[in-house]
């Protein structure tokens, strides 16, 4: 099993969310982020005062997912999340070593 995190611009989650639930990936967490990456920031003006936005506002996404739904989950993610532009986001695949239902005590990929 792999633990799939994308880190995406909020105005595509219900992109996102819609392409996951099409393929049958409907248990996930999410959480308002905040992030930076290459960009480092933008400069902005506000009242005629200049100030940096270094840090914006992202959606995380995180769910686990047996191995071999690993390649269409990620291909699904990037696609409904992608705009093209600086700032789409990043997918991290992690390995998951052990997953228990707290409410019937299962584990593994019953658990999930």
């Amino acid at each position: 099993m792999k633990k799939i995190e994308a880190i995406i611009r909020p105005t595509k989650f219900e992109d996102v969310k819609v392409a996951l639930e099409e393929i049958g990936m409907v248990s996930m967490t999410v959480s308002e982020v905040k992030g930076r990456g290459q960009q480092k920031g933008v400069r902005q003006q506000w009242r005629g005062a200049e100030y940096l936005v270094d840090f914006f506002p992202k959606t995380r996404i995180e769910l686990v997912v047996p191995d071999e739904r690993v390649d269409v989950v990620v291909d699904v993610i990037a696609k409904a999340a992608r705009t093209g532009q600086i700032g789409d986001g990043k997918i991290f695949v992690l390995p998951v070593e052990r997953v228990i239902r707290v409410r019937t005590g299962e584990e593994g990929e019953e658990a999930v």
